[in-house]
């Protein structure tokens, strides 16, 4: 009988090991797909190198995207936002003649601005997050074309530029990668350990360390890649550096467990004395700085401003927070899970563009994979 339950203990935690990196999983397979569409192409390290850094400005947006979904919002404004603050720290840079310091921090507090105006619309006045963002969409948008005048904001400061288009040297990034596995395994055997020691269930260590060694590995080999090409880029770290961040701010502090609180059940937050209101501001406060930021590494890549820029990123963020295992239906998310889905959603443009896809069924595929994982979460939920 205890072998009985071993093996079904085992089992169990295998199959939630499963669910649980299912993404991660699909990644690898379309990796797999592209690799022998484009006869090896797909995988060589200088396109991955680019396709990392293609991932940037989608990311970031989906990691404060995650966060809004969760307490039940949306916001359809992100990339007439990131176009727009993009746009604000090249004029002030190339036509106003700003150090890049000064127009990139300006830039910043124009999404902090814009976050306080959907916060305050959204949290204080409960107009739905839908009308409030669709709105800025439409005001946003057209303040691009205002600031830019139809044309291409150009060249940027070598400063400004390195944001979106400068390496780390390889012998530091090989220095942080090696840093990067250490700390992992580390961390990950003390959580054992103080799970254990205070009697939580933990997963077998057999399973756990597959895990470690796995993770370790796919990190490892993001690292090695990178190094190959040019070291990491400067925008990819960013990256990393926000996705820590947020995920220990979602799972370890009482403003993001209040948001899933939010998100999971309202009455039941605001009877617990949760402020909805201000957590609801704070959290459109923080999701402006943060698609300010990537409106500034997306002109900083291209190295310009223009009025199409950010267009159609709407359709990406959402896609890969909810690809990523985030809810429409609030409560459920993780910061990880939507930097992999940022990551499949680049992975499928740049997969499509290599194989000379027409645009129009890429627009296609991408939609009907929105389409299927907004059904498996409702299946799912449903199954619950």
């Amino acid at each position: 009988m205890g072998t009985e339950n071993k093996r079904a203990g085992i089992k169990g935690a295998f199959l939630n090991n499963i669910r649980k990196y299912t993404m991660l999983i699909a990644l690898v397979g379309i990796w797999v797909i592209f690799t022998f569409l484009t006869e090896g192409i797909f995988i060589s390290p200088r396109n991955l190198s680019n396709l990392f850094l293609q991932t940037v400005a989608v990311g970031i947006i989906a990691v404060g995207m995650t966060l809004v979904i969760v307490t039940r919002n949306i916001d359809l404004s992100v990339g007439s936002i990131a176009a727009f603050t993009g746009a604000v720290g090249a004029f002030l840079q190339v036509k106003l003649g700003w150090p890049a310091h000064s127009a990139i921090l300006v830039a910043l507090f124009s999404g902090l601005l814009i976050g306080v105006w959907h916060g305050f619309w959204i949290g204080y006045r409960l107009v739905p997050a839908f009308i409030v963002t669709l709105a800025s969409m439409m005001i946003f948008r057209g303040a691009v074309m205002g600031i830019t005048k139809g044309a291409t904001i150009a060249p940027l400061s070598d400063m400004f530029k390195a944001i979106g288009q400068n390496y780390v040297a390889p012998n530091i990034s090989m220095f942080i990668g090696i840093t990067t596995v250490v700390a992992y395994i580390i961390f990950e055997l003390t959580r054992r350990s103080k799970r254990v020691k205070y009697g939580f269930t933990v997963t077998p260590i057999f399973l756990e360390l597959v895990k470690i060694i796995l993770i370790s590995a796919a990190v490892s080999a993001f690292f090695m890649i990178l190094v190959h090409n040019r070291g990491i880029p400067y925008a990819v770290l960013l990256l990393m550096f926000l996705t820590l961040l947020f995920h220990f701010i979602a799972q370890n502090t009482v403003f993001g467990r209040q948001l899933y609180a939010i998100g999971g059940n309202p009455d039941a937050a605001a009877l617990s004395g949760v402020n909805i209101k201000k957590r609801i501001m704070a959290l459109y406060m923080v999701f402006g700085v943060l698609t300010a930021a990537a409106g500034i590494v997306l002109t900083a890549r291209l190295n310009a401003a223009t009025t199409s820029a950010g267009q159609g990123m709407e359709l990406d963020v959402i896609a890969a927070s909810v690809i990523g295992g985030t809810s429409l239906m609030g409560g459920e998310g993780t910061i990880l899970g939507a930097v992999i889905g940022a990551l499949i959603m680049a992975s499928l443009d740049n997969g499509m563009s290599l194989m000379n896809t027409d645009i129009t069924y890429q627009y296609v595929i991408k939609g009907l994979i929105l389409l299927l994982a907004v059904w498996v979460d409702i299946a799912t939920r449903k199954k619950s």
